[in-house]
């Protein structure tokens, strides 16, 4: 016997209305109220600029500029941003090589 291919599950199910597809797709597009994130915060706070080399973002290449955590914990967000720093992901991929690099030479083993 061959394998059917219709979709399963629950039959009769009524269709949505008009006002639920517009909630969801809401929902979809993230357009409902949410609380803001610490990188939308940190952006706020400290602008559109890496913190180490100084290079400026425009809104066509803000996804570049990234959130770097000091203390490198990421479940610390003060609400006065003392724990980011924003860096460009070249400067932010060089910071945390150099912790890996010296974790290396100074012997320790890299447990992140």
């Amino acid at each position: 016997m061959s394998p059917s291919f219709r979709p399963r599950g629950p039959r009769n199910v009524p269709p949505k209305s008009a006002e639920e597809i517009d909630e969801i797709v809401r929902k979809m597009r993230g357009e409902e109220k949410r609380p803001e994130n610490y990188r939308e915060r940190s952006l706020k706070l400290h602008g559109w600029i890496c913190g180490k080399c100084g290079r400026e973002f425009e809104l066509a290449n803000l996804h570049l500029l990234t959130v770097h955590h000091r203390d490198g914990n990421h479940n610390y967000n003060p609400p006065d941003g003392s724990n980011w720093e924003n860096l460009c992901a070249y400067c932010h991929d060089d910071e945390h090589s150099r912790t890996i690099l010296a974790d290396y030479l100074s012997g320790r083993e890299n447990k992140r």
